[in-house]
């Protein structure tokens, strides 16, 4: 079922591109990012109290609370310059080079998360940085 959600994720993920990069037409990116978050915000909410998960909150460790504010943080970090880099540039090379996180991703998990370097993922990582040049160039 991670490949389905993974996948639908990708979907809505390259929707996300097309659509802001036509409403950010002579919008601030600040100011579109901020639009984009009121929304997610209320979409997480909604989707928090539809599941009947707001009793959680409490049993939320202060470890996890760090991390996530952390990765909240990272996350307006990324859609920030997401964005400028979207309003500035062209949505078709913008786009491959913000992929390249998959790749940051896996060393990461490799460096931090001791998660084991395959030579299945060094391939993918190298095909996945020489079709970002190949897109971009």
């Amino acid at each position: 079922m991670w490949f389905v959600y993974a996948l639908l994720s990708a979907v809505f993920a390259a929707l996300t591109s097309i659509l802001a990069k036509i409403g950010i037409d002579g919008v601030n990116s600040n100011l579109a990012t901020a639009i984009r978050t009121v929304v997610v915000v209320a979409m997480s909410w909604g989707m928090v109290f539809l599941t009947d998960a707001q009793n959680g909150i409490h049993s939320i460790s202060n470890k996890s609370w760090m991390f996530l504010i952390l990765s909240g943080l990272a996350t307006g970090a990324s859609w920030l310059c997401y964005y400028k880099a979207l309003q500035i540039g062209q949505a078709s090379k913008v786009v491959p080079v913000d992929k390249l996180s998959v790749v940051i991703t896996l060393i990461l998990a490799f460096v931090f998360l001791h998660e084991k370097f395959t030579a299945k993922s060094i391939i993918g990582c190298i095909l996945i940085g020489a079709g970002t040049l190949i897109m971009v160039i």
